[in-house]
């Protein structure tokens, strides 16, 4: 806390500073700024909100719901990007080495970037959001490693938002009534989304609450809401490739088990989960699921809430459930 309030006070400071200077050029630029009137403000760094820079796109997006217009933020990740393979540019370098806070998921979900956060020059406050809620444990390669993918249960997601929160007021502690002001509004809609996408899901048969997906980033979703995780074509990171019996493997389940549909994900290739498709002579769903990355602005995974709203009712009309929108209220 002393060092957040310490960064305060010199931001505050050196808007003073830079408000006096104003004060004493306002005569001498007055005739210029007459005589340009098309000038324009630069808008480089002249007021004392915290620079954030955040990771994956499902923290950004909850980073600026709350911290609204008290803060630069910048997501280093885009829609549709994925983050197990992602590889840094020098850009990001750049806005890491500037920030006040650094927001990122952890448990290796972005190992590209993590290297950069850990080799950064930087004083930046820096919080591994997902690792606010304990893993879940999965196999890979032989050993127990965490998932990272932790905000397929709703419930984390409300975790994770608080502890946001809790880092923006570190940094920024004058925004503490607005911060949690809008942290709660967007609890209270995380809330009413997990008692819904339940509602939906128990409309399933069943025996079709089954999930077979492209990699495997819906455990957390599965154990939350009632389903399964019947196979998947890679584990949880990306930038496995399957073998040949690891494929023809998952055919096989998909027959023994009599699923009826299975997943691609907007963040990879569906070419071999639609080879599996074929073989195990079962659909593909016409809609991927968002799995590491919200969907583009305009899409139906924009903000965190869409992405779960629009992945909920592919599964669920997919696997012969009865969907019904979602209304936050």
């Amino acid at each position: 806390m002393m060092v957040s309030h310490w960064r305060s006070s010199l931001h505050k400071l050196h808007k003073l500073g830079y408000q006096l200077g104003l004060g004493f050029l306002a005569l001498g630029l007055s005739s210029c700024a007459l005589s340009n009137p098309g000038a324009v403000s630069s808008g480089s760094g002249a007021d004392d909100k915290p620079q954030v820079v955040s990771t994956s796109t499902i923290i950004s997006d909850w980073t600026q719901q709350i911290g609204g217009d008290e803060i630069h933020l910048t997501s280093i990740l885009k829609p549709g990007d994925d983050p197990h393979v992602y590889e840094p540019v020098p850009q990001d370098s750049r806005a890491l080495e500037t920030a006040d806070l650094i927001l990122y998921n952890g448990y290796n979900l972005e190992p590209g970037l993590l290297r950069m956060i850990e080799a950064a020059g930087t004083n930046a406050q820096k919080l591994a959001v997902a690792e606010t809620v304990p893993p879940l444990q999965l196999e890979q390669a032989g050993q127990s490693v965490p998932d990272p993918h932790v905000w397929g249960s709703a419930q984390n997601a409300v975790v994770m938002v608080n502890a946001i929160r809790d880092a923006l007021i570190e940094v920024s502690p004058e925004d503490q009534a607005l911060f949690t002001e809008n942290a709660d509004r967007l609890e209270a809609e995380l809330q009413q989304l997990d008692t819904w996408i339940g509602r939906q899901i128990a409309t399933i048969p069943a025996n079709q609450r089954q999930l077979v997906t492209t990699h495997d980033a819906f455990q957390y979703y599965a154990n939350a809401y009632g389903l399964t995780v019947a196979g998947t074509l890679i584990g949880i990171s990306t930038e496995e490739q399957p073998s040949a019996q690891t494929v023809q493997k998952l055919v096989d389940d998909i027959k023994s088990m009599g699923i009826p549909t299975i997943f691609a994900e907007t963040t990879i290739n569906p070419q071999l989960i639609t080879t599996v498709a074929q073989e195990a002579g079962v659909k593909l769903a016409p809609q991927k699921l968002h799995s590491d990355s919200l969907g583009a602005p305009g899409s139906d995974g924009e903000t965190y809430t869409q992405m779960m709203v629009a992945n909920t009712r592919t599964i669920v009309e997919n696997l012969g459930g009865q969907f019904q929108p979602f209304r936050a209220e």
